[in-house]
């Protein structure tokens, strides 16, 4: 008999979660005004609002933190991150950061001006939001079938290459770079083929472009090229990574997700010129360029989580948990963005609450929901995010409105995913009788989600 999947790991620590009642959810989500980022902690049983700097480090990370070197300059902790960064990503500069919308602010200062157009795949709301906040365009150029959420394909991340291609003749001198996310999270946590970069990099090439990677989930993204792309089943995690790579002239990333820490980031490339013009952005913004807004045990702990996170084992063991949430899913007939993608599972609101117009937020109507049913946060990704549109303030409801259930790296066992997926069932089962939903009392004018104050409608 063949023996069943295990994790690669084995649990050394432990926290201790409260459960909460009804009648004390409802109290406590009325006075945050319906959003789910305002909850305490210890008002949350089951935390999915997002896999950022919520995983669990290993014993490796903790033994490396207790030996960083805090020095103002020249610590050898960055050398050690930098040494990893290089071995992994081939890029040549590094600019440690505290966190990816820190290294998106240090780089885009430099490079995006006011007028330029970014084109790209479904840019995530602080990539939009230091674009659209420096009067650029975030021109968003995934593929089309990435708005049909029960359509099975494997690639559903990547960009729409005519759509790229006319962008970039249209807005020519305009476009600074082209960007890419790696995985496509907007769209459902979603990978991006290694076909699509390399016929990325063949138009930026015709049209001299350079190329950024948004990188956050760079290895949950090679994981997927090795299982659903054949040219690629036998190579490690690492080969695939460093192919990428190749293909990009440098990166953003926050090390809160595939690198495994609480706090972190930095851009990396191999272009001395962006190194040059950003370096005094993150002098005035972060801190000194060996240690940017990191200390020097946190810059320890991402080196190793970038080494143990680039293996297929640790990989395998994520997604693995991510796909048996969409198993129970599947049993209860609940619709969600397929394939499954790499740190979450998105489920489609509008599918599930087909009487809740889209004028009243169907994703973050069901995140509610699913909040005041067990105590479970999970975050909208939908129109709320999407924000409004800088030239006619309308909101904008032309993407995919879903309501994401992040896991956290190393943090659940599969007895929290069985609780996570019958609380959706219960809320699903009654679904017909949720007709109402959110209208927006106040709002922020860039990045509203964070703090938007909400009012449900009855």
């Amino acid at each position: 008999m063949e023996l069943p999947f295990a994790e690669s790991w084995k649990i050394k620590m432990v926290e201790a979660i409260r459960k909460s009642t009804r009648e004390e959810r409802e109290e406590w989500i009325k006075k945050a005004h319906y959003n789910v980022f305002q909850l305490t902690s210890d008002q949350v049983y089951i935390d999915l609002i997002t896999d950022s700097g919520t995983g669990a480090m290993s014993d490796q990370q903790w033994a490396a933190m207790m030996v960083g070197d805090e020095s103002y300059a020249g610590a050898s902790s960055f050398f050690n991150l930098k040494a990893m960064i290089k071995q992994i990503t081939g890029f040549d500069y590094v600019i440690p950061t505290h966190q990816g919308r820190a290294a998106e602010n240090v780089l885009f200062s430099y490079l995006v001006h006011e007028g330029d157009v970014i084109p790209g795949n479904s840019h995530f709301d602080t990539t939009k939001g230091h674009i659209e906040g420096r009067k650029a365009i975030a021109l968003d150029c995934t593929i089309d079938e990435a708005k049909d959420t029960q359509l099975e394909l494997p690639f559903k991340g990547n960009v729409d290459i005519k759509k790229l291609e006319d962008a970039l003749i249209k807005y020519a001198d305009r476009i600074p770079f082209i960007i890419v996310t790696i995985t496509n999270n907007t769209a459902g946590g979603q990978p991006v083929s290694m076909q699509n970069m390399k016929d990325i990099r063949c138009l930026a090439d015709k049209y001299n472009k350079p190329v950024l990677f948004d990188s956050a989930r760079f290895a949950e993204n090679a994981y997927f090229i090795k299982t659903r792309e054949e040219a690629y089943k036998d190579k490690t995690i690492k080969e695939i990574s460093r192919e990428m790579f190749d293909l990009a002239d440098g990166m953003t990333m926050s090390a809160k997700k595939d690198g495994i820490v609480n706090m972190g980031g930095f851009i990396a490339t191999r272009k001395e010129e962006w190194y040059e013009g950003a370096k005094g952005y993150c002098v005035q913004y972060e801190g000194y360029l060996t240690y940017g807004g990191m200390n020097g045990r946190d810059m320890n702990a991402l080196a190793i989580g970038l080494d143990e996170n680039t293996e297929f084992d640790n990989l395998e063991t994520r997604i693995r948990q991510v796909a048996y949430l969409a198993e129970r899913l599947d049993e209860f007939g609940i619709p969600y963005q397929r394939p499954a993608g790499g740190h979450a599972i998105f489920v489609d609101a509008p599918k599930v609450l087909t009487h809740v117009p889209k004028e009243e937020f169907p994703a973050q109507t069901l995140t509610i929901e699913l909040y005041l049913e067990a105590g479970i946060r999970g975050c909208e990704i939908g129109y709320i995010l999407a924000d409004r549109d800088p030239v006619t303030h309308e909101n904008r409801f032309g993407g995919i409105d879903l309501l994401r259930l992040a896991i956290p790296r190393r943090v659940y066992t599969n007895n929290h995913i069985d609780v996570i997926a019958v609380a959706l069932k219960n809320v699903f089962d009654r679904r017909e009788s949720i007709t109402r939903g959110v209208k927006i009392l106040w709002e922020a004018p860039i990045m509203r989600h964070f703090t938007v104050k909400l009012e449900r409608l009855s």
